[in-house]
């Protein structure tokens, strides 16, 4: 069953349209992510869920239910906001309580739900805390509690990982991905950062100026962009692309100036096509011997190691590249050598250059 369901909404304000059309189904426990550039609509599209912005046309349907004109009160879902939006009046407790005694919960039935949600959440020494005393990772624990203890039917989570640290993101996206296997909520996470979707959603919109430019399994979208930009946007570091011509052939590309490279495709498409061929940098092997004739002409840029992983940059005729390169080998290579590229022709992704529709 659908938990929400969104049919052709479209917003604007005033001339201008921030969402266009956009169709989206939430099934019934999912983690769906939303995401894409800033802009692109996304954090539009989870306030109009969470009615806080009025659609201006479309159809929005929570549990069978058309809510376009139902308040946000009424929704029954709860938000969980990057700015953490606590009570700095309130300790810990009574943050986290306060819309269980705005219903007039009775107290015991209240300290019991606190009490089990500070325990699943790692709260239960914070709660006489005030929010100021908390780091920014427990701040955002508490919100999260704040919303669970409304057994809501939906979570929405606007970027709530943007304002700590990369080593403290990391644990919080695990600790979330956790806390939704074990209540089985539905959730929608609206994201910029590719990696946090990946990780933690079933399921993915990327979203660019107010439309859906494709949806599915993140690693359906890794392996099957629909598009130039979504092949662009899944997957770190990006996709390398190359303007270049299929060849007479059909079965391969060319690019370069005076002298030509060849890649095969693995498939035959329409001779004379202008294409962007795409390259993931995890799909590349670099070779050493520049006198091999196998793979394409490059001269190094440079490498950056990252500790875990290294990769070099690589200039291809005049292209930018990007290729990560296994540790053997790698502490000799220099700006200025001369190297070759291969890369299995199943990994080599076709877009056509007018439309940017994958081929």
């Amino acid at each position: 069953m659908d938990r929400i369901q969104i049919e052709r909404l479209s917003k604007s304000y005033g001339p201008v349209q921030v969402l266009k059309d956009i169709d989206i189904r939430v099934p019934e426990g999912a983690f769906v992510a939303l995401i894409g550039p800033s802009g692109c609509g996304k954090s539009t599209l989870l306030r109009t869920i969470a009615g806080l912005e009025r659609s201006t046309g479309g159809t929005l349907r929570i549990d069978g239910q058309v809510v376009n004109d139902v308040p946000p009160r009424k929704r029954d879902v709860a938000m969980v906001f990057q700015s953490y939006a606590l009570y700095p009046h309130m300790n810990i407790e009574k943050n986290m309580s306060y819309s269980l005694r705005l219903r007039r919960s009775a107290p015991q039935a209240i300290r019991e739900c606190i009490d089990g949600v500070a325990h699943t959440l790692g709260l239960a020494h914070l709660l006489e805390r005030m929010p100021r005393q908390l780091s920014g990772g427990q701040r955002q624990r508490v919100a999260m509690g704040r919303a669970i203890v409304r057994n809501p039917k939906v979570f929405l989570f606007d970027e709530p990982l943007s304002n700590l640290d990369a080593a403290l993101r990391v644990h919080m996206r695990s600790e979330i991905r956790k806390l939704h296997e074990r209540l089985h909520a539905t959730s929608v996470y609206v994201t910029h950062d590719q990696i946090e979707a990946m990780t933690m959603a079933d399921h993915i919109v990327v979203l660019r100026a107010g439309q859906v430019e494709q949806q599915g399994a993140p690693l359906s979208l890794y392996h099957r962009p629909a598009n130039k930009f979504v092949a662009g946007f899944i997957g770190s570091p990006s996709m390398n692309f190359i303007e270049a011509e299929i060849a007479a052939d059909g079965c391969s590309a060319q690019f370069g100036g005076a002298l030509k490279q060849t890649l095969a495709l693995g498939r035959t498409l329409q001779p004379g096509t202008a294409v962007w061929l795409g390259l993931r940098p995890e799909h590349l092997r670099l070779q050493r011997d520049e006198h091999d004739a196998r793979g394409l002409r490059a001269l190094v840029d440079g490498v950056e190691t990252t500790g875990s992983m290294s990769f070099a940059s690589l200039r291809l005729d005049g292209v930018d590249a990007t290729v990560l390169v296994s540790h053997g080998g790698v502490s000799d290579l220099r700006s200025g050598d001369a190297v070759r590229v291969e890369i299995a022709a199943e990994h080599v992704h076709v877009f056509d250059r007018t439309s940017e529709r994958a081929l």
